[in-house]
């Protein structure tokens, strides 16, 4: 006789055996009930980022060339059109959809956008095996089921980073939602299956040995936009591979040989050079989901404290900073993560991804229209003089003293220097808004209603927000993918 499957991790004691036992332990009834309101104004965040992002021009060449490979109807909805696909296609164009704009949340001390990688896999898992098939009976999730996968992911996804050092992958050169994010899409899904905590252990395996990532895309390539969502597909895979008895990678965080943390950060310069404990570090006790920020602007995260500082320049200094003729230099310093990430030379004519991603960029368009929004990115507005102008004169510098501290990664300051001799301005800031404070549930919902106006009608709009706001009385979340269903606007057009 065939022997059963092991039900626990390969060693229970360890950090992935502990946080897969913890994965499989978690309830719905286990979760605070300010961690359930704050899931909801997230998932609504993440829908937002979805519809606005769906017919970017990256977004619908993704989408053509996806959609080419599909030879039927599928069972998974591509959000913001008419057409199913199959569940990994799915997961692929929604997650690139909500990463299209940078307008996604993001994590304070682990950098992943959790949205853009657990809401298409859930969505596409439900929806899939919501129609049932063959011998196999329909299954169907409710909104309790979802919020109690997606925090799930939300835990995890962070942890596994936090094993490598957060923000020091970025540093060198890893797209890091996208090395954490098979991790997060996994664990999540495999929460949603109901699996045990030696499949879960499967599931993390086979993801952790899909997970890549160059953050080199962020110049001139379009492929920045799908990295997480190679991630979000990939977890995906993982947990329906594992749910059909595929065995993966054991004890893949803490591995000395080819394991998941020792290889990604390999060659950091880190003592030590990764960290296997803090992936299962406080679980129960620290909710990571409290340190996911949603951004109030439509640019890198790494660029908000920028905005932030020429803002109030702005406000302290209201005639001298709108004097821009007058302006000799501008000079932005940050910790080492944020010069790495967004303090390069921009050079025109620049893409709206690489807009989106540079400093001197952002802060010369803020100071030009004093808005960081979509239409800011439109191709008529990207090739501007008055903006290269002050692009040109711009630099970023690495300030070693923002490197110290982890508090202080996200610290800023920007000085302005003038033609007529007069005394330079300078504004300093610890933390973007957003951050120090997190943008409230009511702020989320003011942005959910701001960005999405003019993208879908008034019915449709009120309709998702309803449901997303009321998940936990939701006896079937494919009520969502039905409404997310149907042509959003272009917000270039």
């Amino acid at each position: 006789m065939a022997s059963s499957p092991r039900q626990t991790p390969m060693d229970p004691e360890r950090p992935t055996g502990r946080l897969c036992t913890w994965v499989e332990s978690l309830k719905y009834h286990d979760i605070p009930e300010d961690i359930i309101t704050r899931a909801k104004y997230l998932i609504l965040d993440g829908l937002a980022c979805c519809l606005v992002g769906a017919h970017l021009p990256s977004s619908e060449k993704a989408a053509a060339a996806a959609l080419d490979l599909e030879v039927a109807d599928g069972s998974a909805i591509v959000f913001g059109w008419e057409r199913k696909v199959g569940p990994l296609s799915a997961a692929l164009l929604n997650d690139t959809f909500i990463q299209g704009f940078e307008l996604d949340d993001w994590h304070r001390d682990a950098p992943i956008h959790s949205n853009s990688v657990l809401l298409p896999a859930l969505f596409a898992a439900a929806e899939h095996y919501g129609r049932g098939t063959g011998d196999t009976p329909a299954l169907h999730y409710s909104g309790r089921d979802l919020l109690l996968a997606y925090v799930t992911g939300c835990e995890v996804g962070p942890r596994v980073g936090l094993g490598v050092w957060g923000a020091h992958v970025l540093s060198k050169g890893w797209h890091s939602g996208a090395i954490f994010g098979p991790s997060a899409a996994a664990a999540a899904v495999a929460k949603l299956f109901g699996l045990s905590a030696a499949a879960i252990e499967d599931a993390l395996g086979i993801a952790c040995t899909q997970a890549g990532g160059l953050m080199s895309a962020q110049f001139e390539s379009e492929v920045k936009r799908m990295q997480h969502a190679f991630a979000s597909r990939n977890g995906l895979l993982a947990a329906v591979l594992a749910k059909g008895g595929y065995v993966g990678i054991k004890k893949v965080y803490e591995r000395e040989y080819g394991g998941f943390l020792a290889m990604v950060s390999a060659g950091n310069g880190m003592q030590p050079q990764f960290k296997p404990e803090e992936v299962s570090k406080d679980l129960g006790v620290k909710c990571e989901i409290e340190s996911i920020m949603v951004k109030p602007y439509a640019s890198m995260a790494g660029t908000h404290c920028t905005i932030d500082c020429i803002a109030a320049l702005r406000t302290l200094y209201p005639e001298k900073t709108r004097d821009l003729s007058n302006f000799e230099s501008i000079r932005i310093e940050m910790s080492e993560p944020a010069y790495h990430h967004g303090g390069w030379k921009a050079v025109r004519p620049l893409t709206s991804t690489g807009a989106q991603m540079s400093n001197a960029y952002i802060g010369a368009v803020y100071l030009v229209d004093e808005e960081v929004t979509p239409r800011q990115f439109r191709n008529d507005k990207l090739d501007r003089d008055e903006v290269w102008r002050l692009v040109d004169i711009t630099t970023c510098e690495c300030n070693p003293d923002y490197s110290k501290s982890p508090k202080d990664k996200a610290r800023t300051k920007v000085t302005v220097a003038f033609k007529d001799g007069s005394a330079p301005l300078s504004h300093e800031k610890g933390a973007p808004r957003g951050v120090q404070p997190p943008l409230s549930n009511e702020e989320v919902l003011n942005k959910w209603r701001l960005v999405t106006k003019g993208i879908i009608d008034e019915e449709r709009r009120t309709k998702i927000e309803q449901i997303a706001l009321a998940l936990d009385e939701c006896d079937d979340i494919s009520a969502i993918s039905k409404l997310m269903t149907g042509r959003t606007v272009n917000p270039l057009a």
